[in-house]
Protein backbone atom coordinates (compact mmCIF):
# COMPACT_ATOMS: atom_id res chain seq x y z
CA UNK A 1 0.00 0.00 0.00
CA UNK A 2 3.09 2.68 0.77
CA UNK A 3 4.04 1.82 -2.68
CA UNK A 4 0.77 2.67 -4.42
CA UNK A 5 0.33 5.65 -2.63
CA UNK A 6 3.87 6.96 -2.97
CA UNK A 7 5.96 7.38 -6.15
CA UNK A 8 9.19 5.84 -5.75
CA UNK A 9 12.56 8.19 -5.61
CA UNK A 10 14.03 7.71 -8.92
CA UNK A 11 10.65 8.58 -10.20
CA UNK A 12 10.50 12.11 -8.68
CA UNK A 13 14.52 12.27 -9.75
CA UNK A 14 13.94 11.61 -13.05
CA UNK A 15 10.82 14.18 -13.06
CA UNK A 16 13.15 17.02 -12.44
CA UNK A 17 15.81 15.82 -14.27
CA UNK A 18 13.50 15.90 -17.54
CA UNK A 19 12.66 19.61 -16.52
CA UNK A 20 15.68 21.08 -16.50
CA UNK A 21 17.39 19.17 -19.10
CA UNK A 22 14.50 20.09 -21.72
CA UNK A 23 14.01 23.96 -20.30
CA UNK A 24 17.83 24.40 -20.53
CA UNK A 25 17.93 22.53 -23.67
CA UNK A 26 15.12 24.72 -25.25
CA UNK A 27 16.64 27.87 -24.20
CA UNK A 28 19.80 26.94 -25.80
CA UNK A 29 17.84 25.91 -29.09
CA UNK A 30 16.20 29.08 -28.99
CA UNK A 31 18.68 31.36 -28.34
CA UNK A 32 20.46 30.31 -31.45
CA UNK A 33 17.33 30.18 -33.17
CA UNK A 34 16.40 33.65 -32.16
CA UNK A 35 19.38 35.76 -32.00
CA UNK A 36 20.89 38.00 -34.46
CA UNK A 37 23.95 35.81 -34.62
CA UNK A 38 21.78 33.14 -35.59
CA UNK A 39 18.86 32.40 -37.31
CA UNK A 40 16.80 35.53 -36.20
CA UNK A 41 13.94 34.43 -35.88
CA UNK A 42 12.00 36.80 -33.72
CA UNK A 43 8.52 35.25 -33.47
CA UNK A 44 8.48 34.27 -29.58
CA UNK A 45 4.97 33.93 -29.58
CA UNK A 46 4.58 32.19 -32.17
CA UNK A 47 7.27 29.50 -31.46
CA UNK A 48 5.42 28.92 -28.72
CA UNK A 49 2.33 27.82 -30.74
CA UNK A 50 4.36 25.20 -32.24
CA UNK A 51 5.23 24.23 -29.92
CA UNK A 52 2.05 23.21 -28.22
CA UNK A 53 0.88 22.42 -31.86
CA UNK A 54 3.18 19.39 -31.49
CA UNK A 55 2.75 18.82 -27.59
CA UNK A 56 -1.41 18.61 -29.23
CA UNK A 57 -0.25 16.03 -31.89
CA UNK A 58 1.40 14.16 -29.54
CA UNK A 59 -1.35 14.01 -26.82
CA UNK A 60 -3.88 13.22 -29.82
CA UNK A 61 -1.61 9.91 -30.69
CA UNK A 62 -0.91 9.42 -27.08
CA UNK A 63 -5.05 8.71 -26.65
CA UNK A 64 -5.32 7.02 -29.88
CA UNK A 65 -3.00 4.40 -29.48
CA UNK A 66 -4.15 3.41 -25.98
CA UNK A 67 -1.11 4.80 -24.00
CA UNK A 68 -3.25 7.43 -22.01
CA UNK A 69 -6.91 7.46 -21.56
CA UNK A 70 -8.72 11.00 -21.89
CA UNK A 71 -10.76 11.98 -18.64
CA UNK A 72 -13.41 14.40 -18.84
CA UNK A 73 -12.16 18.02 -17.93
CA UNK A 74 -15.59 20.63 -18.46
CA UNK A 75 -14.79 23.04 -21.28
CA UNK A 76 -15.10 26.17 -19.52
CA UNK A 77 -12.25 25.34 -17.34
CA UNK A 78 -9.92 24.61 -19.75
CA UNK A 79 -10.60 27.39 -21.92
CA UNK A 80 -10.36 29.61 -18.64
CA UNK A 81 -7.15 27.76 -18.13
CA UNK A 82 -5.62 28.32 -21.85
CA UNK A 83 -6.91 32.08 -21.25
CA UNK A 84 -5.00 32.37 -18.21
CA UNK A 85 -1.92 30.83 -19.67
CA UNK A 86 -1.77 32.40 -22.92
CA UNK A 87 -1.72 35.58 -20.70
CA UNK A 88 1.31 34.76 -18.92
CA UNK A 89 3.36 34.17 -22.15
CA UNK A 90 1.93 37.47 -24.14
CA UNK A 91 2.51 38.62 -20.75
CA UNK A 92 6.20 37.98 -20.48
CA UNK A 93 7.23 38.59 -23.56
CA UNK A 94 5.52 42.24 -23.27
CA UNK A 95 7.75 42.41 -19.72
CA UNK A 96 10.59 41.94 -21.56
CA UNK A 97 10.17 44.05 -24.24
CA UNK A 98 9.36 47.14 -22.43
CA UNK A 99 11.45 46.55 -19.60
CA UNK A 100 15.10 46.36 -19.09
CA UNK A 101 16.57 42.63 -18.29
CA UNK A 102 17.25 43.16 -14.96
CA UNK A 103 14.03 44.36 -14.16
CA UNK A 104 12.69 41.41 -16.31
CA UNK A 105 14.63 38.86 -14.04
CA UNK A 106 13.31 40.58 -10.89
CA UNK A 107 10.01 40.03 -11.56
CA UNK A 108 10.45 36.34 -12.36
CA UNK A 109 12.20 35.86 -8.73
CA UNK A 110 9.03 37.61 -7.23
CA UNK A 111 6.87 34.57 -8.56
CA UNK A 112 7.74 32.77 -5.45
CA UNK A 113 6.71 34.78 -2.84
CA UNK A 114 3.66 35.60 -5.08
CA UNK A 115 2.90 31.81 -5.48
CA UNK A 116 3.64 31.78 -1.65
CA UNK A 117 0.96 34.37 -1.08
CA UNK A 118 -1.84 32.40 -3.48
CA UNK A 119 -1.13 28.52 -2.07
CA UNK A 120 -1.98 30.44 1.16
CA UNK A 121 -5.19 32.29 -0.45
CA UNK A 122 -6.43 29.86 -2.19
CA UNK A 123 -5.20 26.61 -0.50
CA UNK A 124 -4.50 27.07 3.07
CA UNK A 125 -1.28 26.47 2.60
CA UNK A 126 1.36 27.31 5.32
CA UNK A 127 4.70 27.08 5.92
CA UNK A 128 7.49 27.05 8.15
CA UNK A 129 10.31 29.55 9.22
CA UNK A 130 12.73 27.02 7.46
CA UNK A 131 11.26 26.94 4.29
CA UNK A 132 10.84 30.40 4.16
CA UNK A 133 14.22 31.41 5.07
CA UNK A 134 15.51 29.10 2.25
CA UNK A 135 12.97 30.46 -0.31
CA UNK A 136 14.56 34.01 0.33
CA UNK A 137 18.30 32.96 0.31
CA UNK A 138 16.85 31.09 -3.35
CA UNK A 139 15.52 33.97 -4.72
CA UNK A 140 18.58 36.79 -3.28
CA UNK A 141 21.46 34.23 -4.82
CA UNK A 142 19.73 34.00 -8.02
CA UNK A 143 18.94 37.65 -8.02
CA UNK A 144 22.78 38.09 -7.11
CA UNK A 145 23.79 36.25 -10.74
CA UNK A 146 21.28 37.64 -12.99
CA UNK A 147 19.85 41.13 -11.63
CA UNK A 148 22.18 43.99 -13.39
CA UNK A 149 20.42 47.36 -14.76
CA UNK A 150 16.78 48.28 -13.67
CA UNK A 151 15.41 50.12 -15.74
CA UNK A 152 11.10 50.21 -15.37
CA UNK A 153 8.27 52.08 -16.53
CA UNK A 154 4.85 52.26 -16.06
CA UNK A 155 3.41 50.16 -19.25
CA UNK A 156 6.44 47.62 -18.22
CA UNK A 157 5.83 47.48 -14.62
CA UNK A 158 1.91 46.70 -15.74
CA UNK A 159 2.67 43.80 -17.72
CA UNK A 160 5.32 42.16 -15.67
CA UNK A 161 2.48 42.39 -12.40
CA UNK A 162 -0.25 40.64 -15.22
CA UNK A 163 2.31 38.24 -16.53
CA UNK A 164 3.39 37.15 -12.14
CA UNK A 165 -0.07 37.10 -11.68
CA UNK A 166 -1.34 34.67 -14.44
CA UNK A 167 2.28 32.73 -14.32
CA UNK A 168 1.35 32.21 -10.78
CA UNK A 169 -2.34 31.19 -11.33
CA UNK A 170 -1.53 29.01 -14.06
CA UNK A 171 0.89 27.04 -11.86
CA UNK A 172 -1.00 26.79 -9.32
CA UNK A 173 -3.90 25.50 -11.10
CA UNK A 174 -2.27 22.42 -13.14
CA UNK A 175 -2.19 21.32 -9.31
CA UNK A 176 -5.30 22.04 -8.61
CA UNK A 177 -7.43 20.51 -11.55
CA UNK A 178 -5.13 16.91 -10.94
CA UNK A 179 -6.44 16.65 -8.02
CA UNK A 180 -9.83 17.72 -8.99
CA UNK A 181 -10.49 15.72 -11.23
CA UNK A 182 -8.35 13.08 -10.73
CA UNK A 183 -6.45 12.92 -13.87
CA UNK A 184 -2.79 12.68 -14.46
CA UNK A 185 -0.44 15.40 -15.89
CA UNK A 186 -0.15 14.09 -19.43
CA UNK A 187 -4.02 13.90 -19.67
CA UNK A 188 -4.48 17.08 -18.35
CA UNK A 189 -1.99 18.77 -21.12
CA UNK A 190 -3.25 16.73 -24.14
CA UNK A 191 -6.59 18.55 -23.11
CA UNK A 192 -4.79 21.92 -22.78
CA UNK A 193 -2.60 22.20 -25.06
CA UNK A 194 -4.64 21.79 -28.58
CA UNK A 195 -6.74 25.36 -26.96
CA UNK A 196 -3.30 26.42 -26.28
CA UNK A 197 -2.08 25.76 -29.67
CA UNK A 198 -4.85 27.02 -31.62
CA UNK A 199 -5.37 30.55 -30.06
CA UNK A 200 -1.47 31.26 -30.24
CA UNK A 201 -0.95 29.98 -33.55
CA UNK A 202 -4.02 32.38 -34.17
CA UNK A 203 -2.92 35.16 -32.31
CA UNK A 204 0.95 35.13 -32.06
CA UNK A 205 1.86 36.77 -35.41
CA UNK A 206 -0.34 40.14 -34.64
CA UNK A 207 1.35 40.13 -31.22
CA UNK A 208 5.18 39.62 -32.33
CA UNK A 209 4.24 42.26 -35.07
CA UNK A 210 3.43 44.28 -32.41
CA UNK A 211 6.71 43.47 -30.41
CA UNK A 212 9.12 44.02 -33.14
CA UNK A 213 7.36 45.39 -36.12
CA UNK A 214 8.23 41.95 -38.21
CA UNK A 215 6.16 39.96 -40.42
CA UNK A 216 6.25 36.15 -39.87
CA UNK A 217 5.53 36.30 -43.95
CA UNK A 218 8.45 37.64 -44.90
CA UNK A 219 10.80 35.61 -42.67
CA UNK A 220 12.79 33.10 -44.73
CA UNK A 221 12.42 29.79 -43.29
CA UNK A 222 16.14 28.15 -44.08
CA UNK A 223 17.01 24.88 -43.13
CA UNK A 224 19.00 25.83 -40.49
CA UNK A 225 15.84 27.64 -38.56
CA UNK A 226 13.39 24.94 -39.47
CA UNK A 227 15.72 22.24 -38.01
CA UNK A 228 16.22 24.64 -34.70
CA UNK A 229 11.99 24.94 -34.63
CA UNK A 230 11.30 21.32 -34.69
CA UNK A 231 14.22 20.92 -31.92
CA UNK A 232 12.54 23.34 -30.08
CA UNK A 233 9.27 21.87 -30.41
CA UNK A 234 10.69 18.43 -29.58
CA UNK A 235 12.23 19.61 -26.61
CA UNK A 236 8.68 21.66 -25.59
CA UNK A 237 7.24 18.44 -25.61
CA UNK A 238 9.05 17.22 -22.61
CA UNK A 239 9.37 20.35 -20.78
CA UNK A 240 5.43 21.19 -20.65
CA UNK A 241 5.26 17.42 -20.03
CA UNK A 242 7.84 17.64 -16.85
CA UNK A 243 6.31 21.00 -16.09
CA UNK A 244 2.60 19.58 -15.21
CA UNK A 245 4.02 16.19 -13.74
CA UNK A 246 5.95 18.14 -11.31
CA UNK A 247 3.84 20.46 -10.18
CA UNK A 248 1.30 17.97 -9.94
CA UNK A 249 3.80 15.45 -7.49
CA UNK A 250 5.28 18.42 -5.50
CA UNK A 251 3.91 21.99 -5.40
CA UNK A 252 3.89 24.95 -7.62
CA UNK A 253 6.39 26.28 -4.78
CA UNK A 254 8.57 23.54 -5.01
CA UNK A 255 8.68 24.50 -9.04
CA UNK A 256 9.35 27.66 -8.75
CA UNK A 257 12.35 27.29 -6.48
CA UNK A 258 14.03 23.85 -7.34
CA UNK A 259 13.51 25.70 -11.18
CA UNK A 260 15.99 28.31 -10.78
CA UNK A 261 18.68 24.92 -10.86
CA UNK A 262 17.70 25.76 -14.82
CA UNK A 263 19.16 29.59 -14.06
CA UNK A 264 22.14 28.15 -12.80
CA UNK A 265 22.46 25.46 -15.46
CA UNK A 266 21.85 28.61 -18.53
CA UNK A 267 24.85 31.04 -17.12
CA UNK A 268 27.17 27.59 -17.32
CA UNK A 269 26.22 26.51 -20.32
CA UNK A 270 26.13 29.98 -21.52
CA UNK A 271 29.74 30.90 -20.47
CA UNK A 272 31.49 27.30 -21.79
CA UNK A 273 29.09 27.43 -25.28
CA UNK A 274 28.15 31.18 -26.17
CA UNK A 275 31.66 32.57 -24.21
CA UNK A 276 29.15 34.63 -22.05
CA UNK A 277 30.62 36.43 -18.96
CA UNK A 278 30.97 35.08 -15.44
CA UNK A 279 32.42 37.16 -13.12
CA UNK A 280 33.10 36.32 -9.24
CA UNK A 281 29.45 37.54 -8.53
CA UNK A 282 27.97 35.60 -10.84
CA UNK A 283 29.68 32.35 -9.12
CA UNK A 284 28.69 33.88 -5.85
CA UNK A 285 24.87 33.95 -6.39
CA UNK A 286 24.87 30.78 -7.88
CA UNK A 287 26.78 29.17 -4.59
CA UNK A 288 24.00 30.83 -2.72
CA UNK A 289 21.39 29.87 -5.00
CA UNK A 290 22.14 26.54 -4.74
CA UNK A 291 22.53 26.66 -1.16
CA UNK A 292 19.24 27.52 -0.80
CA UNK A 293 17.91 25.08 -2.63
CA UNK A 294 19.32 22.31 -0.87
CA UNK A 295 17.99 23.58 2.59
CA UNK A 296 14.48 23.97 0.70
CA UNK A 297 14.88 20.20 -0.09
CA UNK A 298 15.53 19.55 3.45
CA UNK A 299 12.96 21.74 5.11
CA UNK A 300 10.59 20.27 2.60
CA UNK A 301 11.50 16.59 3.76
CA UNK A 302 11.54 17.97 7.91
CA UNK A 303 7.94 19.76 7.37
CA UNK A 304 6.56 16.34 5.42
CA UNK A 305 7.88 14.38 8.13
CA UNK A 306 6.26 16.37 11.36
CA UNK A 307 3.12 16.44 9.56
CA UNK A 308 2.67 12.55 9.03
CA UNK A 309 1.19 11.14 12.02
CA UNK A 310 3.00 8.36 14.11
CA UNK A 311 0.87 5.20 14.05
CA UNK A 312 -0.34 3.73 17.30
CA UNK A 313 0.57 0.59 18.38
CA UNK A 314 -2.16 -2.49 18.29
CA UNK A 315 -2.68 -3.13 21.90
CA UNK A 316 -3.74 1.30 22.28
CA UNK A 317 -5.36 0.45 18.90
CA UNK A 318 -7.90 -2.19 20.95
CA UNK A 319 -8.25 -0.40 23.79
CA UNK A 320 -9.30 2.97 21.60
CA UNK A 321 -12.91 3.36 19.97
CA UNK A 322 -11.41 3.55 16.58
CA UNK A 323 -12.01 -0.01 16.67
CA UNK A 324 -14.49 -1.84 14.23
CA UNK A 325 -17.11 -3.59 15.99
CA UNK A 326 -15.84 -6.71 14.20
CA UNK A 327 -12.56 -6.64 15.52
CA UNK A 328 -13.82 -6.37 18.62
CA UNK A 329 -16.33 -9.79 18.86
CA UNK A 330 -13.45 -11.68 16.95
CA UNK A 331 -10.74 -10.56 18.82
CA UNK A 332 -8.58 -10.29 15.25
CA UNK A 333 -6.54 -6.79 15.44
CA UNK A 334 -8.13 -3.98 13.20
CA UNK A 335 -5.43 -3.62 10.73
CA UNK A 336 -5.63 -7.18 9.59
CA UNK A 337 -9.08 -6.67 9.17
CA UNK A 338 -8.84 -3.06 8.08
CA UNK A 339 -5.60 -4.48 4.91
CA UNK A 340 -8.42 -7.71 4.06
CA UNK A 341 -11.28 -5.07 3.50
CA UNK A 342 -8.67 -2.99 1.38
CA UNK A 343 -7.32 -6.59 -0.89
CA UNK A 344 -11.08 -7.54 -1.55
Amino acid sequence: MEAEKKPPAVSDVGAWAMNVVSSVGIIMANKQLMSSSGYAFAFATTLTGFHFTVTALVGWISNATGYSVSKHVPLWELVWFSLVANTSITGMNLSLMLNSVGFYQISKLSMIPVVCLMEWVLNSKHYTTKVISAVVVVAAGVGICTVTDVEVNAKGFLCACVAVFCTSLQQITIGSFQKKYNIGSFELLSKTAPIQAISLIILGPFVDYYLNGRSLLNYNFSGGATFFILLSCSLAVFCNMSQYLCIGRFSATSFQVLGHMKTVCVLILGWILFDSALTVKNIMGMLLAVMGMVVYSWAVEAEKKAATPIPRNKSDMLDGEDVPLKARVSGLPAVDLEEGEMKS
